[in-house]
């Protein structure tokens, strides 16, 4: 199995769910979440569509960018919103609050004369 754990360490992605836990104190009864769930509300993804529109339009994502568009969803999640339109420079996303999935994208050229739909929240990422 395995030996001690060392900081830092990567460890395989086959430990059970919930093996480790995070939010309680040793002896404080049920944790408040496992890391796994902790991992997946941090976590920034995108759908096949919107990985197709950002490759076709040509637009690359920074790790500061993708940083403030994870804040961005914290914000309107507090708010309650569902989908959101996200607006960062010239660049539009429509994301999924909820499951934290960007479902689409578009550039400066294709936001001209556009109408967003089925959105409940905008929100300027600056």
């Amino acid at each position: 199995m395995m030996d001690n754990m060392k900081i830092g360490q990567m460890y395989p992605a086959t430990l059970p769910p919930g093996n480790v836990r995070v939010g309680s104190k040793p002896g404080a009864g049920a944790p408040d979440k496992s890391f796994q769930q902790v991992l997946q509300e941090e976590t920034l993804k995108f759908s096949h569509h919107a990985e197709l529109r950002l490759k076709q339009r040509g637009i690359q994502l920074e790790p500061e960018q993708l940083r403030k568009i994870g804040s961005a969803l914290d914000k309107a999640a507090a708010k309650g919103a569902k989908d959101s339109l996200l607006i960062m420079n010239d660049l539009a996303l429509i994301a999924n609050v909820r499951n934290r999935t960007i479902v689409t994208a578009m550039d400066g050229d294709n936001l001209r004369d556009n109408v967003f739909t089925h959105i409940d929240s905008a929100v300027v990422v600056s």
